[in-house]
């Protein structure tokens, strides 16, 4: 019973409970749905209102508000009902009328002009507007008694100011002066950008310059393409305005701490980015106190941007990468609406490597003291003091007014310390300009062109770095190549850029400017500068850096030889180094052709790179080794289980070059390389007698090569002067000219293939391109140029120095040439305009002159050339040899002839032998009484050519050899039991007086009558030479 009575009052409280919810719930409904109805109601009546007041209200009367003035209180009460309504889409005029009453009101006067942007008029009201609106100094209401309220009002305006940045201010601004600004010709008025400036400079003003607002007017502003430019051309005011502030500098400051100018990177992205870097470049130009004042933080500002941005330059294209006008592929998006304005970007990075700035940030460098004492200038070669002017300005002229005092020449003295303030804020700046080459890639030629264009920085550059270290030198960035410190990397940076800059500026220096005037740099200062290069990269690969570097060590690698090996064919074309300096003693050849045959890869990494460090007569002797063990691969070489295939040809006297032609060209790339026989058919069609061992074919190459290099062919021309030959630019007369070229360039390699010296002189400037040297970044057509035409390389280069009117000289980018026996005109470039008169111009005529000459012309003809002749030689082989020396592998050794080594290996036939009397007088004759030039003679009448092989004697192939003979040529039998005897033992038929001596060439033989007395053997010998007897005559 109890428990019944406990349930049925837990019912009772819990039906309550629901109720009362239940009530709360329907008050709740009901004062909901008043809401809504009174929210309703409100809107209602209010857009009925609006109605009503924006249809039947006249808010401006009828005249326009420009027609008279109205109070502040009338145009208050207009502003109330009228913001009370407003609606963007259908109020933008009864807007542009307010706003024009408020500045009738307040006496406002110099309202910008429109311009041509779209919707300028509204844009320019608003701004006016917004720069009155905001300034109290303008505002009429307050002067005289009103002054009491300008505090008041001054806090209204810095309210305003700052709910217009909470609303988006700065970005409109960007998008309205990005929009005006970044094109070819800016579309903003003076007053617009005026207006625009001054109001986004008004909140950094108010608010002291505080970090939150310095950096919206950084990213937003100061990022907009050349800003600063186009405000001192159109209202340098603004910029009066910037110094006052001492803006630059705040702006440096705030950008020096890392975490911040991460963050403004970040939100700029690379193109923005780099409009912020070239504006502060500007501004740095303008403010010489304050660059050498923060010129730390200055540097390191914009070597934090130029890095951030290098995170994103690729080397090639790809699905990811962008083209970008400056900094070339690009991984982040580009904003190519900017591209407009990249001239005037690049004018604004310009100040960074021009004079002004590189004398301030290097004037610790560039302070540095060079001349030495009056004795110094007994020196033979005097060199041209420094002097802050074009490189390319009247140098004859300059030359006469240097002074007498000639400066010391630059070597590693050591004794500055690596950690002190002055090294490293020279490091600092190294790296600035280091990374800005490797950034701005677009423009890296005008970069190098800048830093180049003193003449003092380069080599006060190398007089600090000769001071670095206790020692100076290689030991000190060897060291640094261990030591992964900021340090080194800094101090390494600093040789990266002097390397560049250096080859960069040799490079376009001609041979008077090198050698004579010796702008910049002494010969002894090249010298030892060249040195220390080699002895770097020697280390660099010897030591095995080379072989696992990467990223900023390997560029230094690359930086360093390239700037050895543009010295090193600068050298090989004029000598200003000593014999032997290229050298290593202590690399030896037999270590080195040990690791090459186990195929170390430091070994097959200083052939590639610097084998001019081997000498010369070791190259060959690797070249002739590769050679050989290709035979033994093709199955070339003769042994004793295999004979190499024989390729047997037919060869008529009278058409010799057409029959070798015919059949030589269809063969195959290896039967090439292989053995060919040779045999000869006489004018009446019979066989000649003989068995070809080498010595016919020898004779055929040597018939051809004299045939098909003869200029009066017209295949192949001879340079002025020296008489070198090159592919004639007329050659194509000749039917199939480009076949024939190619079957020329194939029996070339042959004679190079199997070791047949050829008397065949070219053209230094044909051999770079045999070599492949025109496709270097570094290769240029005018240093080259003389090896053609030496007068025409005068003509050229005085142009540049001509001081006149340029437009005098009658100039057109053309060039008259004469073509069977009629002068006809070429344009190089494919037009007829005369050259302007800029120096730009004139350098830009000139290179384009000599690339004309040296490859447009004669393209086609050298490309064949190359293709035969690199079927039977591959490219790698005889890249280990310069230019002069592949003309000595190619015509043998021009060093004068060791008749000793001759008397060694020769060979004596008929009965003639070392200690018979004949050969001791010949011997005796060619070392006393003959000229070297008759030595030369003799050579060339026994073997056909005058220069000895390049490895000595010992390699002339067939051996060079001396055979008695009694009888003519036609009753030649060859040596028999008899001759052979009588040879020996002295006894002649008759008395052979008459008889000249003669040769087979084709066996590298020397046919020589057993004279009686040495007078006739010498006078004998000297007429058959004199007269280039051979076969045909004895």
């Amino acid at each position: 019973m109890f428990s019944a009575s406990q349930s049925s009052r837990a019912q009772f409280l819990d039906k309550a409970r629901q109720a009362r919810e239940e009530r709360r719930e329907l008050k709740e409904r009901e004062r909901a749905a008043v809401q809504l109805q009174a929210l309703v109601r409100r809107f209602l009546c209010r857009c009925r209102l609006q109605r009503d007041i924006r249809w039947v209200e006249d808010f401006f009367g009828t005249n326009e508000c420009g027609s008279s003035k109205r109070s502040a209180l009338s145009v208050f009460k207009i502003a109330r009902k009228l913001l009370f309504v407003f609606n963007p889409k259908e109020d933008k005029e009864r807007f542009e009328k307010l706003c024009r009453c408020i500045l009738n009101s307040m006496d406002v006067e110099n309202e910008p002009k429109p311009d041509i942007l779209q919707d300028s008029r509204l844009v320019n009201l608003h701004l006016t507007m917004l720069v009155t609106f905001t300034d109290t100094s303008t505002w009429k209401i307050l002067r005289g008694k009103g002054e009491t309220l300008r505090p008041a009002m001054n806090h209204i305006c810095a309210n305003i100011m700052g709910h217009l940045n909470q609303k988006g201010f700065y970005s409109v601004l960007q998008i309205l002066l990005t929009n005006g600004l970044a094109r070819s010709r800016p579309s903003l008025s003076k007053g617009s950008l005026t207006a625009i400036f001054s109001l986004a400079l008004r909140p950094v003003v108010a608010a002291q310059f505080s970090d939150n607002l310095l950096r919206s007017f950084l990213i937003h502003v100061m990022s907009v393409p050349a800003i600063m430019t186009h405000l001192a051309t159109l209202t340098p005011e603004r910029l009066a305005v910037i110094e006052s502030h001492d803006l630059f500098r705040k702006f440096i400051l705030f950008l020096s701490r890392e975490a911040q100018c991460r963050d403004v990177c970040v939100c700029l992205e690379g193109s923005h980015t780099l409009c912020l870097l070239g504006n502060l470049v500007f501004l740095g130009s303008l403010n010489d106190q304050v660059l050498e004042e923060e010129t730390a933080h200055f540097v390191g500002v914009l070597i934090r941007m130029l890095s951030y941005c290098q995170k994103y330059v690729s080397q090639k294209k790809s699905n990811l990468t962008h083209w970008h006008p400056v900094l070339g592929w690009f991984s982040q998006t580009v904003d190519y609406g900017l591209n407009e304005s990249m001239p005037l970007l690049t004018k604004q990075l310009q100040h960074l490597w021009g004079v002004h700035m590189i004398r301030i940030l290097f004037s610790d460098v560039l302070s540095k003291k060079l001349l030495e004492n009056q004795e110094i200038a007994q020196l033979p070669a005097q060199p041209v003091s420094p002097q802050n002017s074009l490189p390319m300005k009247n140098l004859f002229k300059r030359a006469f007014q240097k002074s007498a005092s000639v400066r010391n020449i630059l070597k590693p003295v050591g004794g500055k310390r690596v950690d002190s303030a002055e090294v490293q804020k020279v490091c600092s700046i190294c790296v600035l300009y280091q990374t800005t080459l490797t950034t701005l890639t677009q423009i890296r030629l005008q970069i190098l062109t800048g830093l180049t264009y003193l003449d003092d920085l380069l080599p006060k550059l190398w007089a600090f770095i000769c001071e670095l270290g206790p020692q100076g030198g290689l030991k000190l960035f060897l060291e640094c190549l261990n030591n992964d410190t900021e340090e080194s990397k800094r101090l390494l940076a600093m040789l990266m850029l002097f390397c560049d800059c250096s080859r960069h500026l040799i490079t376009i220096l001609d041979d008077i400017e090198v050698y004579e005037e010796q702008i910049s740099f002494k010969l002894e200062e090249l010298v030892t500068i060249s040195s220390f290069l080699n002895s770097f990269v020697f280390k660099m690969i010897w030591d095995g850096i080379v072989e696992n570097a990467r990223g900023e060590t390997l560029e230094l690698f690359h930086s360093v030889h390239g700037w050895l090996m543009v010295l090193y064919e600068r050298d090989c074309r004029r000598r200003f180094a000593p014999d032997d300096h290229w050298l290593r003693k202590d690399l030896k050849p037999s270590v080195l052709f040990q690791e090459l045959d186990k195929d170390k890869k430091r070994a097959q990494l200083l052939l590639q790179y610097i084998p001019h460090v081997i000498p010369h007569k070791n190259r060959v002797l690797l070249f002739r080794n590769m050679v050989t063990k290709e035979k033994e691969k093709l199955g070339l070489v003769e042994t004793s289980s295999a004979s190499p295939h024989v390729t047997h040809i037919t060869i008529r006297r009278s058409r010799m070059l057409e029959d070798g032609y015919e059949q030589l060209r269809q063969l195959s790339q290896n039967a090439m390389k292989g053995v060919i026989r040779v045999k000869f058919v006489n004018d009446l069609g019979v066989d000649e007698a003989g068995i070809d061992q080498d010595g016919v074919f020898k004779e055929f190459l040597e018939e051809i090569i004299k045939k098909v290099f003869d200029p009066a062919l017209n295949l192949f021309k001879t340079t002025s002067g020296d008489e070198r030959l090159y592919p004639s630019p007329t050659s194509y007369i000749h039917e199939n000219y480009l076949q024939l070229f190619e079957f020329v360039g194939k029996m070339l390699g042959k004679a190079v293939y199997e070791g047949i010296v050829v008397d065949v002189p070219f053209a230094s400037f044909f051999l770079s391109q045999l070599l492949g040297h025109h496709h270097s970044v570094f290769y240029s057509s005018v240093d080259e140029l003389p090896s053609l035409d030496s007068e025409f390389y005068k003509n050229l280069t005085s142009i540049k120095r001509y001081d006149g009117d340029i437009s005098d000289l009658g100039l057109t980018l053309s060039y008259d040439e004469d073509v069977m026996g009629q002068v006809v005109m070429g344009p190089p470039d494919g037009s007829m305009s005369p050259v302007p008169p800029s120096l730009s111009h004139r350098i830009s005529y000139i290179h384009l002159m000599a690339h004309f000459r040296m490859h447009t012309q004669i393209k086609s003809q050298t490309a064949a050339l190359i293709s035969g002749f690199r079927s039977i030689i591959k490219p790698e082989w005889i890249r280990m040899f310069s230019a002069p020396e592949l003309q000595r592998l190619i015509s043998g050794d021009n060093a004068e002839i060791d008749l000793e080594d001759l008397k060694k290996h020769t060979v004596y036939y008929g009965g003639f032998h070392g200690s018979h009397r004949v050969i001791i007088w010949l011997w005796d004759i060619l070392a006393n009484d003959f000229s070297p030039e008759e030595r030369a003679m003799f050579l060339k009448f026994v073997t056909s050519c005058s220069r000895p092989p390049l490895l000595g004697f010992a390699y002339l192939k067939p051996p060079f050899s001396i055979r008695c003979v009694e009888v003519s040529d036609d009753q030649d039998t060859g040596d028999t039991l008899g001759s052979v005897l009588r040879g020996f033992f002295t006894i002649r038929k008759k008395e052979p007086g008459g008889r000249l001596p003669n040769s087979s060439t084709c066996f590298n033989l020397l046919k020589l009558p057993n004279y009686s007395k040495k007078s006739i053997l010498r006078e004998k010998l000297r007429y058959a030479i004199s007269m280039n007897t051979g076969f045909e005559l004895s």
